[in-house]
């Protein structure tokens, strides 16, 4: 920065600190020796804090603005250690002390030159402001001559590099007093060359190049001050496409038409005859005005948008929260929520225009809270612009950020002004902020929660609802468009999940090309990988509104995040976030909190065990899993499938034995699991069936995701695990889709325990179905597996399959000796609820030939096995046969309480499956008890449930019996 001679500072003792410039330190030794980067870096930093505490964090930052390596805190108090050594030794009057989080350079105010040309600045404020206009101007001369180039030069930070340019503009600032002065002293003749040089070396500025105009027209150059004017204006054009401010458009005028108002007035003071006042530009133009207002309106919002669509009530509500706190006369702060692109910033900024002329005339201050990269705006840097839009000039701006908070609140004291706060990262950019009355409004959009932020109204933003995304799309291309392929529309729209800027750019991409058709846009954004691509068009972008939130949280957080793009339900259980990162906290629900507060997870709804569920929208999943692969090695990302699957598996199993009274009727494998903490299991586990049906979509993805990923012994044990849901809630196509997808997991990894296991189940679920001929190969393949590899329980469970299709071909003998070797198999394996199960088989034949004492022996057997393990729906099904049985007695009133018992006990578990078949048995008792009426109404429900679980052959039997009850005599209950 080249320095002009006219400004000395040699009068100005020297600092021992001199920042405004390279970075010097002398004390009384002479020059003090500063190793270059991090130490000069560290240094600059407490130097421009003088006697403030700077955090660590912060000299982490100003070191390493990207990425700082795990021994940064470290490597900080190295530097320290250093400096304060460095110090010492070179005899500087100041120390480096240690505080709470942080570190601070004490030395006198004066001990720095940044502190001694602020102080001078202020000085030279005060004589003008006094009209010792020549003394100011020397104490501004003295003040700039401090500056030996660019403040903090040669010190490699772009953290600082920001604080140093602020200090930079400072002298510019105390430049363009200093030659304001001197104009209004009459000297404009020895200005010319001066401002020529400063104008040279910043073209943009529009008060310097003001300044010039006027020394030329004061010294009789009119024509070069236009041409000044003339190149001004075509180099605004050129770099910024913009034309000049009003203030130098009026100096041009004025110059042009030789106004009278640039002439100079007479002197102020006798003691200074020579010492002509000029009339300052800015008085010129106010003089113009007809009616000059001394308070300055500052009118910051950006445009409102012209096809503005939300919830009329919540536009509504934010207005009455809005203007609340000037009725109560009390500051209110809204809070306006929401995750990324869901349209906060377009819904504040149409709230702000709606009320401004009513309710807030003195003026609107906008800020948008997180600058360019998306670093969250200082607050000190934000009210200085907030002060020079109120018309504070750039000098008499206080440094301290308290300081500036407090001029801040004053000036906007009594004044009907609306703050609106875009983007707010944290709760202390916003506090800085808030006036300090309620005649102003203040409202705020964030994606995080501002939890402590006091006094806030919240209102939580949504995706618009369907017809309001089709209104929008309809204001942006056409209605016509819209109408025309309104199908493709709505599937454009699901696609997106309704995001309001994922709606405006499809709708300014297909604007811009009005050749495509909705259609063609809709096939574009189907393929997953290339969604988020598509989803840009000029400086509009899906991926860089997520970004923004995505960069803003913790490492930690971010892994989360990526690895909750591998469940793939439409809803995220608390304890799925601790299994991914191997967490076993009690508490797995914290970890998912920091995601809520950006508003990358939704809360979709609560668990049974009263845990919130979330959900990860289509969008934020896609950028999720595209950041995976850089953010978690494959390894990991291996081991954590490994453990949501075993996560699914742990709780799966669970539920089963929780239903069965143990580990029954099921072949256990060796998968690995994970287990949720207890406490959690336990709540969500109070209605195990329950719990298996509402977490349905995620077993099944579980069981898929295993399947991919190579996982083919948790594949196989959490789909013959889930029978225990498929065969109470009549689900057969279930049944099968996991078996195929499990069955081709284990046979391409050559799993023969596997593969026997899921055959054996594929032949229960054809005898399920009534498929008899079918069931049998399975079920024979199976046992053979069993057998090789000497799976006691599984032979069993084969077994007693193969003895129901004996009884289907109606060879009970055959059906008996099947049972009886499948009874003692499971009286190996010690599966209780698995005996059971056969002797109320064995009991069935017994009673069909009318063996009535063996027939009871074994179902008191069965039911007492059920009752002490607390298998409901073996006592249930123990209970029917007994039913059955009093039915051959015919003892129909006893049969028929002891199913009415049954039905009641089948309808509180939700097994649909065994209510069809007692609601059948109930139309057969009144059947015979020639209840028509009431038979047919069990008929009727009976067939109505088999249809609706699929049991086809079932519900044929059923309408059957209807024929049967019409007109012919029944015969048959077996």
């Amino acid at each position: 920065m080249a320095v002009s001679s006219g400004y000395d500072g040699s009068r100005v003792a020297a600092a021992p600190f001199r920042v405004l410039g390279p970075l010097e330190v002398s004390g009384e030794l002479g020059a003090v020796s500063v190793a270059p980067g991090r130490q000069e870096i560290v240094l600059g930093a407490l130097v421009l804090e003088l006697n403030r505490v700077v955090e660590t964090t912060r000299l982490v930052d100003v070191i390493w603005a990207h990425d700082p390596p795990k021994t940064a805190r470290a490597q900080v108090q190295i530097c320290i250690s250093r400096l304060r050594k460095a110090l010492s030794d070179g005899g500087v009057d100041a120390t480096i002390e240690t505080r709470a989080g942080g570190y601070i350079l004490r030395a006198p105010e004066d001990a720095t030159d940044v502190g001694t040309f602020r102080r001078l600045v202020t000085e030279a404020h005060a004589l003008a402001r006094d009209g010792l206009k020549m003394p100011a101007v020397e104490t501004l001369r003295s003040a700039i001559g401090l500056w030996r180039g660019r403040c903090l030069a040669g010190v490699p930070s772009e953290v600082l590099a920001g604080t140093a340019a602020q200090w930079d503009e400072s002298r510019l600032e105390a430049v363009e007093t200093c030659m304001r002065l001197l104009l209004e002293l009459g000297r404009h003749e020895h200005l010319v060359g001066e401002l020529m040089q400063l104008v040279a070396g910043h073209p943009l500025r529009e008060r310097l190049r003001g300044h010039l105009m006027v020394a030329l027209y004061r010294s009789g150059r009119q024509a070069e001050a236009l041409d000044t004017y003339h190149q001004g204006r075509a180099l605004l054009t050129e770099e910024l496409g913009l034309d000049p401010g009003r203030e130098l458009r009026d100096l041009a005028q004025a110059i042009l038409t030789d106004d009278a108002d640039l002439a100079l007035a007479e002197p102020a003071d006798p003691a200074e005859p020579r010492a002509l006042v000029a009339t300052p530009l800015s008085e010129a133009v106010q003089e113009r005005s007809a009616e000059p207002d001394p308070v300055v309106t500052p009118r910051q919002l950006p445009a409102d948008i012209g096809d503005f669509v939300a919830d009329d009530t919540i536009v509504s509500a934010v207005c009455d929260a809005v203007t609340e706190g000037q009725e109560k006369g009390q500051l209110n702060v809204v809070l306006v929520l929401g995750r990324p692109g869901v349209g906060k910033s377009t819904l504040a900024r149409h709230v702000a225009h709606r009320l401004t002329t009513e309710y807030f005339p003195d003026g609107q201050l906008y800020c948008d809270l997180r600058g360019p990269g998306g670093q969250p705006v200082d607050p000190a840097q934000a009210l200085g612009r907030f002060l020079r839009a109120l018309g504070i000039p750039g000098e008499a701006i206080p440094d301290a950020l308290e300081e500036r908070a407090e001029m801040y609140r004053s000036l906007l004291a009594g004044r009907r002004i609306l703050v609106l706060l875009d983007d707010a990262v944290s709760e202390s950019q916003v506090m800085a902020l808030l006036p300090g009355t309620g005649s102003s409004g203040v409202l705020v959009t964030s994606r995080g929660q501002l939890t402590a932020l006091p006094g806030t109204r919240r209102f939580d933003l949504e995706p618009l609802s369907p017809e309001q995304a089709v209104q929008l799309l309809g204001r942006i291309i056409g209605e016509h468009r819209v109408e025309s392929e309104r199908e493709a529309a709505r599937i454009l729209i699901r696609l997106v999940g309704g995001l309001p800027l994922a709606l405006r750019i499809i709708g300014a991409r297909l604007a811009a090309r009005p050749h495509w058709s909705l259609t063609s846009m809709w096939h574009r954004l189907e393929n997953e990988h290339r969604r988020l691509d598509e989803l840009a068009h000029g400086e509009l972008s899906i991926r860089a509104s997520l970004s923004l939130s995505y960069d803003g949280l913790a490492a930690a957080d971010r892994r989360l995040l990526c690895l909750l793009s591998l469940a793939e339900g439409t809803e995220i259980p608390s304890w799925l976030g601790a299994a991914l990162i191997d967490d076993h906290t009690p508490h797995p629900a914290d970890l998912l909190e920091p995601l809520i507060d950006m508003r990358l997870l939704d809360i979709t709804a609560m668990d049974q065990g009263g845990e919130f569920r979330c959900g990860l929208s289509q969008i934020v999943r896609m950028l999720a899993h595209e950041r995976l692969p850089a953010e978690i090695p494959e390894a990991e990302r291996a081991g954590a499938v490994r453990r949501m699957v075993g996560g699914w598996m742990a709780l799966a199993e669970r539920a089963h034995k929780e239903i069965y009274g143990g580990a029954y009727t099921v072949v256990a494998g060796r998968g690995e699991r994970w287990h949720p903490p207890e406490d959690h299991v336990q709540r969500c586990l109070r209605d195990p069936l329950g719990w298996l049906e509402s977490e349905q979509t995620n077993l099944l993805n579980a069981v898929e995701l295993a399947a991919r990923s190579g996982l083919d012994e948790l594949c196989w044990e959490l789909a013959t695990t889930l029978v225990t849901l498929f065969e109470a809630r009549g689900y057969p196509e279930l049944w099968e889709r996991t078996h195929q997808v499990a069955l081709t997991a284990v046979q391409e990894a050559g799993n023969e325990r596997g593969q026997a296991a899921v055959l054996g189940s594929l032949g229960t679920l054809h005898l399920y179905r009534g498929e008899h001929e079918a069931a049998g190969p399975y079920l024979s393949a199976a046992l053979v597996i069993f057998e090789r590899v000497g799976e006691v329980r599984g032979q069993a469970l084969c077994l007693r399959d193969l003895a129901r299709i004996e009884r289907h071909h109606g060879d009970d003998e055959r059906a008996l000796a099947l049972y009886e070797s499948a009874e003692r198999n499971f009286v190996r394996a010690q599966d209780v609820i698995g005996r059971a199960y056969v002797l109320g088989e064995m009991a069935h034949i017994t009673m069909r030939r009318a063996d009535f004492t063996r027939t009871r022996s074994y179902l008191d057997e069965a039911l007492g096995i059920c009752r002490s393990a607390g298998f409901d729906r073996g006592q249930a099904l123990a209970l029917r046969r007994l039913g059955q049985m009093l039915m051959y007695q015919e003892q129909y009133e006893a049969a028929e309480r002891t199913l009415l018992e049954v039905l009641a006990m089948v309808r509180a578990s939700g097994d649909l499956v065994g209510e069809g078949y007692v609601l059948h048995d109930l139309g057969r008792v009144n059947a015979h008890l020639r209840r028509v009426e009431q038979a047919l109404q069990y008929y009727s429900q009976s067939a109505r449930i088999r249809e609706r679980i699929l049991d086809h052959s079932g519900a044929a039997a059923v309408r059957a019996d209807i024929v049967a009850i019409l007109g012919i005599p029944v015969t048959s209950v077996g």
